[in-house]
């Protein structure tokens, strides 16, 4: 069982990939509707290289296609982190959202020196796909993917990159806790 408030902190790839966990209820997509992908955009605002679609902006499409990039990333990050292939409609999926939306980069004079100005073209969901797709890029070409764990809490399916060698749980405080509080309570219960 897993808190359906989304769970920040890990590499936005991963951070997409768990916007699907199990609740008591069962599987729930915390991407279900345009506004709660807001919501989403919202919590990890300043974690994109360069700034998000304006999510006043985002359509049912949009949501389409970050879905869409979202299996894909599943797909791959699964494969990757047991070192075997990745599906060939996993990487075609993210080369196509890279490809839709290619970062242009442009020299800017700024009034008082250049800076380099990044942006993409296309529809906010097309771009969005294609940022979050570039952010995978980043995990799987780093060897840490093969770290990439799944929590340890019963029926949680989150995943996770741990900084410390014991961790466990996707949520110290979410799964963490009621592993503790479970074995508290078998403890007691036998005595």
């Amino acid at each position: 069982m897993v808190d359906p408030t989304p769970l920040t902190g890990e590499p936005l790839a991963i951070d997409l990939v768990n916007t699907r966990p199990n609740t008591v209820d069962g599987p729930v997509d915390l991407l279900a509707d345009v506004t709660r992908l807001r919501s989403w955009l919202g919590l990890q605002a300043e974690r994109f290289p360069e700034p998000t679609p304006d999510a006043a902006a985002l359509t049912d499409a949009d949501l389409a296609a970050v879905h869409a990039v979202r299996e894909h990333i599943a797909a791959a990050v699964h494969a990757a982190r047991r070192g075997e292939r990745p599906p060939v409609t996993a990487l075609d999926g993210l080369n196509a959202a890279l490809h839709a939306a290619p970062a242009i980069q442009e020299l800017v004079w700024d009034g008082g020196s250049f800076t380099l100005s990044s942006h993409r073209p296309g529809a906010p969901g097309t771009r969005l796909a294609a940022l979050l797709a570039e952010d995978t890029v980043g995990l799987l070409t780093n060897p840490a993917v093969r770290k990439v764990r799944t929590c340890e809490g019963e029926d949680c399916v989150m995943l996770f990159l741990p900084t410390h060698p014991r961790r466990r749980w996707c949520s110290a405080s979410r799964c963490g806790n009621r592993a503790r509080v479970a074995r508290y309570y078998q403890r007691h219960k036998a005595n």
